[in-house]
């Protein structure tokens, strides 16, 4: 090859490399990092679920409560559950709850989730114990929407909840905490 033709090819071949090592550092971890600001507990008695088929389950929320530093209130009807069964001990959630808060303004929150428990935890949730955070993978997605100048900002936020507490049987509920990523 000519000294010409590799002068030419130089800065190109330099520019290669140099983008290769940069995407080759970047996937050696991540470039950025995700924060959680704690914003509130969700609460929500766990009422009958309605069997559509043998997979999917309709959960009525009827009431519950939420609360945290900038918000409280309670969840009032229309509120409900959709719960997917996928198989394996994991389920699809798709829930939409309507918070009226203590100061009288309407808050929509909608969002979608997984829970994955291991055998042995279904089998006593089965039996009405009691689980806990670190039982199960049971985390959801909430966004939020609202006509309200004071909770206008939810509507631009993402949050991310993780469960706290499931029980069924006699006390049966739910119980996550949520958190807004920034």
């Amino acid at each position: 090859m000519s000294s010409l033709v590799l002068r030419r090819l130089w800065p190109i071949v330099s520019v290669a490399a140099i983008l290769l090592h940069a995407a080759a550092a970047g996937a050696a971890g991540p470039t950025t990092s995700v924060q959680g600001e704690y914003l509130m507990t969700l609460y929500v008695p766990i009422a009958e679920a309605h069997a559509v088929d043998d997979t999917l389950r309709v959960i009525n929320h009827p009431d519950g409560w939420v609360e945290g530093p900038q918000i409280k209130g309670k969840i009032i009807p229309p509120s409900s559950d959709t719960l997917r069964n996928m198989g394996n001990g994991i389920n699809r959630l798709d829930v939409r709850l309507t918070i009226q808060t203590d100061d009288d303004q309407i808050i929509y929150v909608s969002y979608n989730g997984i829970s994955h428990c291991q055998k042995e935890v279904r089998a006593r949730f089965e039996r009405g114990e009691m689980l806990r955070t670190g039982d199960c993978y049971f985390i959801t997605a909430p966004t939020f929407e609202t006509k309200s100048e004071r909770y206008g900002w939810l509507n631009g936020v993402q949050a991310v909840g993780k469960m706290l507490e499931l029980k069924r049987g006699e006390g049966a509920h739910l119980m996550y905490d949520i958190f807004v990523i920034r």
